[in-house]
Protein backbone atom coordinates (compact mmCIF):
# COMPACT_ATOMS: atom_id res chain seq x y z
CA UNK A 1 0.00 0.00 0.00
CA UNK A 2 1.05 3.41 -0.73
CA UNK A 3 2.11 6.02 1.36
CA UNK A 4 -1.02 8.25 -0.13
CA UNK A 5 -3.42 5.15 0.64
CA UNK A 6 -2.60 5.23 3.79
CA UNK A 7 -2.97 8.50 4.79
CA UNK A 8 -6.17 8.57 2.19
CA UNK A 9 -7.53 5.56 4.89
CA UNK A 10 -6.32 7.61 7.49
CA UNK A 11 -8.64 10.86 6.65
CA UNK A 12 -11.71 8.62 5.65
CA UNK A 13 -13.67 9.99 8.15
CA UNK A 14 -12.87 13.53 7.06
CA UNK A 15 -13.86 12.32 3.04
CA UNK A 16 -16.55 10.67 4.36
CA UNK A 17 -18.28 13.81 5.77
CA UNK A 18 -16.98 15.93 2.99
CA UNK A 19 -18.75 13.94 0.59
CA UNK A 20 -21.63 14.05 2.60
CA UNK A 21 -21.81 17.49 3.57
CA UNK A 22 -25.01 19.69 2.10
CA UNK A 23 -22.89 22.11 0.20
CA UNK A 24 -21.43 19.15 -1.79
CA UNK A 25 -24.64 17.53 -2.08
CA UNK A 26 -26.22 20.51 -3.35
CA UNK A 27 -24.25 20.70 -6.03
CA UNK A 28 -24.85 17.09 -7.37
CA UNK A 29 -28.58 17.21 -7.12
CA UNK A 30 -28.87 20.87 -8.05
CA UNK A 31 -30.56 22.10 -4.73
CA UNK A 32 -27.73 24.38 -3.85
CA UNK A 33 -28.78 27.94 -2.92
CA UNK A 34 -27.54 30.17 -5.23
CA UNK A 35 -26.42 32.65 -2.97
CA UNK A 36 -24.17 30.26 -1.25
CA UNK A 37 -22.41 29.43 -4.82
CA UNK A 38 -21.78 32.83 -5.17
CA UNK A 39 -19.88 33.02 -1.64
CA UNK A 40 -17.70 29.81 -2.54
CA UNK A 41 -17.14 31.01 -6.00
CA UNK A 42 -15.83 34.12 -4.42
CA UNK A 43 -13.75 32.61 -1.90
CA UNK A 44 -12.18 30.07 -4.09
CA UNK A 45 -11.16 32.52 -6.25
CA UNK A 46 -9.11 34.25 -3.81
CA UNK A 47 -8.00 30.42 -2.04
CA UNK A 48 -6.77 29.61 -5.81
CA UNK A 49 -4.43 32.99 -6.04
CA UNK A 50 -2.33 31.59 -2.60
CA UNK A 51 -2.31 27.82 -4.03
CA UNK A 52 -0.71 29.51 -6.94
CA UNK A 53 1.62 30.82 -5.03
CA UNK A 54 1.85 27.52 -3.69
CA UNK A 55 2.58 25.59 -6.80
CA UNK A 56 5.10 28.44 -8.00
CA UNK A 57 6.82 27.48 -4.57
CA UNK A 58 6.83 24.11 -5.44
CA UNK A 59 7.73 24.38 -9.23
CA UNK A 60 11.01 25.90 -7.85
CA UNK A 61 11.62 23.19 -5.27
CA UNK A 62 11.21 20.22 -7.82
CA UNK A 63 14.63 18.28 -8.23
CA UNK A 64 14.31 17.89 -11.61
CA UNK A 65 12.89 19.16 -14.44
CA UNK A 66 9.91 16.74 -15.46
CA UNK A 67 9.00 17.55 -11.77
CA UNK A 68 9.13 21.40 -12.58
CA UNK A 69 7.39 20.82 -15.51
CA UNK A 70 4.48 19.10 -13.83
CA UNK A 71 4.16 21.73 -11.28
CA UNK A 72 4.00 23.84 -13.67
CA UNK A 73 1.61 22.57 -15.22
CA UNK A 74 -0.58 22.26 -12.10
CA UNK A 75 -0.17 25.69 -11.84
CA UNK A 76 -0.80 26.56 -15.79
CA UNK A 77 -4.33 24.72 -15.21
CA UNK A 78 -5.49 26.79 -12.11
CA UNK A 79 -4.45 30.07 -13.30
CA UNK A 80 -6.20 29.47 -17.01
CA UNK A 81 -8.56 27.03 -16.38
CA UNK A 82 -9.80 26.68 -12.68
CA UNK A 83 -10.06 30.37 -12.25
CA UNK A 84 -10.96 30.86 -15.65
CA UNK A 85 -14.17 29.06 -14.87
CA UNK A 86 -15.43 30.87 -11.65
CA UNK A 87 -14.60 33.82 -13.72
CA UNK A 88 -17.61 33.05 -16.24
CA UNK A 89 -19.70 31.98 -13.51
CA UNK A 90 -18.85 35.58 -11.40
CA UNK A 91 -19.77 37.35 -14.75
CA UNK A 92 -23.16 35.39 -15.06
CA UNK A 93 -24.01 36.50 -11.50
CA UNK A 94 -23.13 40.26 -12.30
CA UNK A 95 -19.69 40.52 -10.64
CA UNK A 96 -17.34 41.95 -12.16
CA UNK A 97 -13.13 40.51 -12.12
CA UNK A 98 -12.46 43.38 -10.00
CA UNK A 99 -15.11 42.51 -7.50
CA UNK A 100 -13.98 39.14 -7.69
CA UNK A 101 -10.36 39.90 -7.19
CA UNK A 102 -11.48 42.31 -3.96
CA UNK A 103 -13.38 39.61 -2.26
CA UNK A 104 -11.88 39.43 1.43
CA UNK A 105 -11.58 36.05 2.86
CA UNK A 106 -13.48 34.46 5.33
CA UNK A 107 -11.82 33.36 8.19
CA UNK A 108 -11.27 29.50 7.39
CA UNK A 109 -9.71 30.81 3.88
CA UNK A 110 -7.17 32.83 5.69
CA UNK A 111 -6.47 29.54 7.92
CA UNK A 112 -6.34 27.13 5.30
CA UNK A 113 -4.62 29.28 2.81
CA UNK A 114 -1.49 30.38 6.10
CA UNK A 115 -0.92 26.71 6.32
CA UNK A 116 -0.52 25.80 2.62
CA UNK A 117 1.96 29.10 2.69
CA UNK A 118 3.69 28.47 5.44
CA UNK A 119 4.23 24.40 4.72
CA UNK A 120 5.77 25.56 0.89
CA UNK A 121 7.59 28.38 2.53
CA UNK A 122 9.13 26.34 4.91
CA UNK A 123 8.85 22.43 4.77
CA UNK A 124 10.59 20.54 2.29
CA UNK A 125 9.07 19.50 -0.91
CA UNK A 126 7.35 16.15 0.28
CA UNK A 127 5.95 18.31 3.06
CA UNK A 128 4.37 20.59 0.29
CA UNK A 129 3.16 18.02 -1.77
CA UNK A 130 1.71 16.15 1.13
CA UNK A 131 -0.56 19.18 2.34
CA UNK A 132 -1.57 19.70 -1.64
CA UNK A 133 -3.07 16.25 -2.07
CA UNK A 134 -5.98 16.17 -0.24
CA UNK A 135 -7.39 19.35 -2.70
CA UNK A 136 -6.36 18.01 -5.81
CA UNK A 137 -7.44 14.70 -4.96
CA UNK A 138 -9.98 15.61 -2.74
CA UNK A 139 -11.88 17.38 -5.64
CA UNK A 140 -11.18 14.79 -8.23
CA UNK A 141 -13.23 12.18 -6.12
CA UNK A 142 -16.02 14.63 -5.59
CA UNK A 143 -16.35 15.40 -9.18
CA UNK A 144 -16.00 11.75 -10.31
CA UNK A 145 -18.58 10.91 -7.69
CA UNK A 146 -21.29 13.93 -8.55
CA UNK A 147 -20.48 13.10 -12.08
CA UNK A 148 -21.25 9.07 -11.79
CA UNK A 149 -25.16 10.25 -9.95
CA UNK A 150 -25.86 12.70 -12.96
CA UNK A 151 -25.63 16.01 -13.73
CA UNK A 152 -28.80 18.36 -11.77
CA UNK A 153 -30.73 19.26 -14.69
CA UNK A 154 -32.47 22.07 -13.04
CA UNK A 155 -28.94 23.52 -12.73
CA UNK A 156 -26.30 23.76 -15.54
CA UNK A 157 -24.07 25.77 -13.82
CA UNK A 158 -23.49 23.28 -10.63
CA UNK A 159 -22.88 20.78 -13.98
CA UNK A 160 -20.37 22.26 -15.38
CA UNK A 161 -18.64 22.17 -12.15
CA UNK A 162 -18.83 18.92 -12.03
CA UNK A 163 -17.37 18.46 -15.45
CA UNK A 164 -14.58 20.29 -14.60
CA UNK A 165 -13.34 18.30 -12.04
CA UNK A 166 -14.41 14.88 -13.14
CA UNK A 167 -12.40 15.71 -16.26
CA UNK A 168 -9.47 12.52 -17.20
CA UNK A 169 -7.59 15.89 -17.56
CA UNK A 170 -8.10 16.66 -13.55
CA UNK A 171 -8.33 13.05 -12.85
CA UNK A 172 -4.54 13.03 -14.47
CA UNK A 173 -2.50 15.81 -12.94
CA UNK A 174 -4.63 14.41 -9.25
CA UNK A 175 -3.24 10.85 -9.83
CA UNK A 176 0.83 12.52 -10.82
CA UNK A 177 0.20 14.54 -7.17
CA UNK A 178 -0.99 11.10 -5.36
CA UNK A 179 2.13 9.03 -7.37
CA UNK A 180 4.34 11.84 -6.38
CA UNK A 181 3.46 11.61 -2.49
CA UNK A 182 4.26 7.87 -2.76
CA UNK A 183 7.32 8.25 -4.04
CA UNK A 184 8.18 11.29 -1.73
CA UNK A 185 6.65 8.89 1.41
CA UNK A 186 9.29 6.17 0.21
CA UNK A 187 11.73 8.66 0.75
CA UNK A 188 11.31 10.49 3.65
CA UNK A 189 12.28 9.06 7.41
CA UNK A 190 11.44 10.04 10.81
CA UNK A 191 9.95 13.22 11.54
CA UNK A 192 9.55 14.43 8.01
CA UNK A 193 7.23 11.71 7.43
CA UNK A 194 5.07 12.63 10.22
CA UNK A 195 5.06 15.76 9.68
CA UNK A 196 3.73 14.76 5.80
CA UNK A 197 1.28 13.18 7.88
CA UNK A 198 -0.02 15.96 10.03
CA UNK A 199 0.15 17.90 6.92
CA UNK A 200 -2.09 15.87 4.67
CA UNK A 201 -4.66 15.26 7.42
CA UNK A 202 -4.74 19.16 8.42
CA UNK A 203 -5.55 19.92 4.45
CA UNK A 204 -8.03 17.16 4.76
CA UNK A 205 -9.55 18.74 7.95
CA UNK A 206 -9.66 22.01 6.31
CA UNK A 207 -10.97 20.89 2.79
CA UNK A 208 -14.25 19.82 5.47
CA UNK A 209 -13.93 23.55 6.77
CA UNK A 210 -14.19 25.30 3.51
CA UNK A 211 -17.23 23.07 2.00
CA UNK A 212 -18.86 24.17 5.56
CA UNK A 213 -17.52 27.92 5.60
CA UNK A 214 -19.32 28.40 1.74
CA UNK A 215 -22.76 26.20 3.34
CA UNK A 216 -22.76 28.87 6.47
CA UNK A 217 -21.51 32.00 4.64
CA UNK A 218 -19.32 32.37 7.26
CA UNK A 219 -18.19 36.22 8.39
CA UNK A 220 -15.94 37.52 10.76
CA UNK A 221 -17.13 37.97 13.75
CA UNK A 222 -16.37 41.57 14.82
Amino acid sequence: MGFSEVLWKKAEPIWHRTLHHPFVRGIGDGTLPVDKFKFYVRQDYIFLIEYSRVLALATAKGPDLPTMGRFAQLLHATLHTEMALHRTYAEKFGISRHELEQTKPAPTTVAYTRHLLQVAALGSLGELVASLVPCQWGYSEIGAALARQGEPSNQPLYGEWIRTYASPEFAALAQWVRALLDTMGEDARGQERARMEDHFLLSARYEHAFWDMSWRMEAWPI
